[in-house]
């Protein structure tokens, strides 16, 4: 499974980086940075959260 973003929707809102810290990180600049696109189901439920709670629906998961 992976993570992937859209930039053209993101804004840099920062809650996919306080629910999944391991995964997201607003830069200095304010663009999100994905710190690693590799979900393991153990990391799964965060990094779903991460998605289901982006205003612009900029996140999604691949699970293939």
């Amino acid at each position: 499974m992976k993570v992937h973003l859209d930039r053209t929707k993101c804004t840099g809102l920062g809650i996919c980086e306080s629910l999944a810290p391991e995964f997201f990180e607003i830069g200095d600049d304010g663009t999100l940075l994905i710190l690693k696109e590799e979900i393991s189901d153990d990391e799964l439920q965060a990094v779903d959260e991460a998605v289901a709670g982006c205003p612009t629906e900029a996140l999604r998961i691949d699970k293939d």
